[in-house]
């Protein structure tokens, strides 16, 4: 893994243990702290994928039939 997708890595859960101490301290509802984790979690799988995600080559012609 490079040095920047640890980084990254490593922020993106210090920012979801802090919103979530965050939630707890103005006592939102356990349900909902366990909604918006699983939400901010999906949003951090979907950037990871799309940031890693890597073109198929384009496919050559099939040659005409004649």
């Amino acid at each position: 893994m490079p040095h920047f997708e640890a980084e990254r890595f490593f922020g993106f859960f210090v920012l979801l243990i802090g919103l979530i101490y965050g939630a707890f301290l103005i006592h939102i509802p356990q349900t909902w702290i366990i909604v918006g984790t699983l939400v901010i979690l999906g949003l951090g799988i979907m950037s990871a994928v799309s940031s890693t995600k890597r073109r198929d080559p384009p496919s050559e012609a099939p040659p005409p039939n004649s």
